[in-house]
């Protein structure tokens, strides 16, 4: 019979696939949003140098999408919180590398923190990376 304080396997299953579509959808903002709108906004635009329409299309729809995919990670932050009980994810550190100084009151890392600062990185990485083996040189030659 399982306790209250112990977490199912299937709540725990649950719990790190919400925990997966919000580090996804936290992608989504630096990645899927934005280019998404560009794109539809070069289809907006029927010339290489279109009027500010497009402009103002691609500006207010990121901005929009953006708002809307952090409430819905809000969301799933509240879906994980009730799955998991905790708002925390704590860090994993062994006894040794433990430092005697410490402090008691500091407080883990909240998973929707780990999420954003996670997606951030990771995004930035994927940027070097394509910068550097990828994009290319605009110079000829």
């Amino acid at each position: 019979m399982t306790t209250r304080t112990e977490k199912s396997p299937a709540r725990r299953v649950a719990a790190a696939f919400v925990a997966l579509v919000m580090l996804l959808s936290a992608l989504s903002l630096w990645t899927v949003v934005p280019l998404a709108w560009l794109w539809i906004g070069s289809q907006l635009a029927g010339t290489q140098f279109p009027s500010l329409w497009p402009y103002a299309v691609v500006l207010f729809g990121v901005i929009l999408s953006i708002i809307v995919v952090a409430w819905l990670i809000g969301l799933m932050n509240e879906l994980y919180l009730r799955l998991t009980g905790s708002h925390t994810v704590e860090p994993i550190r062994l006894g040794w590398m433990k430092s005697l100084r410490d402090s008691a009151g500091q407080q883990p890392p909240t998973l929707l923190e780990v999420v954003v600062v996670g997606s951030v990185i990771i995004a930035a990485v994927a940027l070097v990376i394509w910068f550097f083996t990828l994009a290319g040189s605009p110079i000829e030659g």
